[in-house]
């Protein structure tokens, strides 16, 4: 790794284009600056050209400075990154149930227009990797839908996601058997949902697993596809079928007390939220609540 102080040296002098000037910038002697500049071309090349009155940047030079202006930048993104002060800059980092994201994200991408200087890192993630996720520190905020018993993550209520039974449009369903006849289609979370609705719905008429799969898709969009198309039922949480372009080709079955999923908002325990996190929440449970 190059020296900080050799660096630091090159850049100045690379903005003020005299070592006399640049050692009482640094406040160091003018010996000084040349010995770093010296240490700088035994290990670079030439860096620089030198005049009576200034200097000039050879290529090597220029590629040196560029790399400093990254090096400044870097420096500065890690102390805004640690310091958390400015809720308006810096990284926020959030992982989700595909379905909440399908929801979430339009509003993210909001919060960074109207803030540039935020960076927003969203993955999509089943419930158990979304708490590893936290709990490694790849992400600062996570949703689930089954509130952890760890004492290392804090979990806080953040909203509800109805869960939805969606047929085919023009598709009629009266009772157990209709649904055993157009078939199920399931995806990852699909048996677990499909359940919790359907002993509601349809108490003491059957299980999930006595339903002809037809079709298995593991890409939240395009679940309701295959169903848009005759070719199943399926059992999805609202945000997910929100999404989905073609909403005059499927039909939402609606009878009965509503079955929700509680949605908690996780992070590590052990220290609190940047200010850029918690500013995001707000933003986000903001748009939950619409």
């Amino acid at each position: 790794m190059i020296n900080p102080q050799w660096l630091q040296s090159f850049s100045v002098l690379a903005e003020l284009g005299n070592f006399t000037r640049t050692a009482e910038h640094l406040n160091i002697t003018q010996a000084a600056v040349s010995q770093h500049i010296r240490r700088l071309e035994d290990e670079l090349g030439p860096l620089l050209i030198r005049r009576p009155r200034s200097v000039e940047l050879t290529p090597a030079g220029l590629s040196l400075l560029a790399y400093c202006n990254e090096v400044k930048q870097a420096d500065k993104r890690l102390k805004l990154n640690l310091s958390g002060a400015d809720k308006t800059a810096g990284e926020i980092s959030l992982i989700t149930p595909g379905s909440v994201g399908l929801a979430l994200y339009p509003a993210l991408l909001d919060l960074q227009t109207n803030h540039p200087n935020l960076s927003i890192r969203h993955r999509f993630a089943p419930d158990p990797e979304v708490l590893q996720s936290v709990l490694a520190n790849q992400y600062e905020l996570g949703l689930v839908t089954l509130k952890p018993d760890d004492a290392r993550i804090t979990a806080d209520y953040f909203g509800e996601e109805p869960l939805e039974l969606v047929i085919p449009a023009g598709h009629t369903i009266k009772n157990w058997e209709d649904l055993r006849s157009l078939g199920f289609i399931n995806h990852p979370d699909g048996k677990a949902m499909a359940d919790r609705l359907l002993s509601r719905l349809f108490a003491g008429q059957g299980h999930i697993n006595d339903i002809p799969i037809h079709g298995f898709i593991n890409q939240i969009s395009l679940i309701l596809e295959p169903v848009s198309r005759g070719l199943g039922f399926t059992v999805i949480p609202r945000h997910a079928r929100q999404a989905f372009a073609k909403q005059d080709q499927i039909h939402v079955l609606e009878w009965g007390d509503a079955v929700v999923e509680t949605l908690w908002l996780i992070h590590r325990a052990e220290w609190p939220l940047s200010k850029r996190a918690a500013f995001a929440v707000e933003v986000l449970k903001g748009h939950i609540g619409d």
